[in-house]
């Protein structure tokens, strides 16, 4: 994605669990819709078309991407829709599927198998260090979006927009309830087991919510010297690249032009996803642009206003919706003067959810989204995040064949590209 100047380029990464179509235990067989080379010789990635297929540390999952840097959304979920079908078809024959959604509800993560195959040495290294046989390695499905930048001044720009992003996303995203067969008390657990998987070296993860920094000397400084640094004790053979060693939320790489948000849990379809990756663009633009902002203040001193976000108070904000979503009260002026909107305004007795400031900001970007998103979002937001309908349909303490029933639905709707609870 190298050399793209900002809004030209982006790419969208989906990883989806495969599990057994009938028990919807989690099986370790990402081997099979990989397949193997001419030779004989297992791949770990192979790309058809648009769409690549791949494999990363654990052997039950698979992730479907953007083989090469895009500039439209036109037709990029029906794409992904296509790939997800020839992928399941290949699964029906050990009675294998996909399924969605960001933690599997009842997948006991001591059985983890990592990849035996590439990378093995550097899955061990972390499996060393770390210990993968947690819910924070071995049991979390994101989808990722990767936007490109061009330069300091692009970076700056994008990554300011980005960390105000952050807390919102589990709002629009959540679909990780549950994990050992009951709820977590958290919307979003997979956020939650994420941001502790790397505890014994803190600074990997750092707060979740990236530091304040907007050129490559400032994340060189802030970020992965620091990083570097807190991993050499443990990694004597330097197997572990910094550029994907930092963990945080959102990761530079400067490696390929581009910043990486990680926050969003995966969906139930990719037509869902592809609607959430577009709604992020449309609001880091309209961030970025002043969109949504008054227009009292000058350009400069607009920009210096979003590059001053306090890290730590965005990381409680982020704990906020992380717990509750779009359920979350976001009383904190200053952040809702970004999206145009003030408490006083509210007509909740003043209360402002997390859930409104996205409808608020849906209404002034949807133009932006292709029409298929549009109708898709506007579902979403009426409906919820589906780790809201999920926890409606179950509550705190399901029997395990009502976890069956529900996410079989889950698979479903994966199957046939459209949502879940909605007719």
């Amino acid at each position: 994605m190298s050399n793209f100047k900002i809004w030209e380029r982006f790419g969208v990464e989906m990883e989806f669990m495969i599990v057994d179509r009938d028990t919807l235990n989690v099986l370790p067989r990402a081997d099979v819709p990989l397949g193997k080379d001419k030779d004989g010789n297992q791949l770990s990635d192979i790309e058809y078309d648009d769409i690549g297929l791949s494999n990363e540390l654990v052997s039950h999952v698979l992730e479907f991407k953007c083989a090469h840097p895009k500039s439209t959304f036109d037709g990029l979920g029906k794409r992904f829709f296509h790939e997800i079908r020839r992928a399941n078809k290949k699964l029906e024959k050990i009675n294998a599927m996909l399924l969605p959604s960001a933690c599997h509800p009842f997948m006991d993560p001591t059985e983890m198998q990592l990849w035996p195959y590439d990378c093995l040495d550097i899955y061990q290294t972390y499996d060393r260090i770390f210990n993968c046989k947690g819910h924070g390695w071995a049991n979390l499905q994101s989808t990722h979006l990767n936007l490109s930048f061009d330069g300091d001044e692009e970076f700056g720009e994008l990554h300011a927009a980005i960390r105000l992003l952050l807390p919102l996303i589990p709002a629009i995203a959540a679909s990780s309830p549950y994990l050992d067969s009951k709820y977590t008390g958290y919307r979003d657990a997979r956020i939650e087991v994420y941001r502790h998987n790397q505890d014994k070296v803190p600074e990997i993860t750092g707060e979740v919510i990236p530091e304040p920094a907007y050129s490559y000397d400032e994340y060189n400084k802030m970020i992965f010297n620091k990083v570097k640094k807190a991993i050499d004790p443990y990694d004597s053979q330097h197997l572990l690249n910094h550029f994907f060693l930092n963990s945080r939320g959102a990761i530079a790489r400067f490696d390929r032009g581009a910043i990486e948000i990680r926050l969003v849990d995966i969906q139930e379809c990719p037509n869902a996803d592809i609607a959430i990756a577009e709604l992020e663009i449309a609001t880091l633009k309209a961030i970025v642009n002043g969109k949504f902002a008054s227009t009292s203040h000058s350009f400069k001193e607009y920009r210096e206003f979003l590059r001053n976000f306090d890290t730590t108070r965005l990381a409680e904000l982020l704990n906020k919706t992380v717990k509750d979503a779009e359920d979350a009260v976001i009383d904190w002026p200053e952040y809702l003067s970004v999206f145009g909107m003030n408490l006083e305004n509210s007509s909740n007795n003043a209360q402002v959810t997390a859930g409104d400031i996205w409808k608020h900001i849906y209404s002034v970007v949807k133009n932006d989204l292709t029409e298929v998103s549009q109708s898709f979002m506007e579902k979403m937001l009426e409906r919820g995040t589906l780790s809201s309908a999920l926890y409606k349909a179950l509550g705190d303490a399901p029997a395990h064949e009502a976890f069956i029933t529900e996410y079989k639905k889950l698979a479903d709707c994966l199957a046939h590209n459209r949502l879940y609870g909605i007719n």
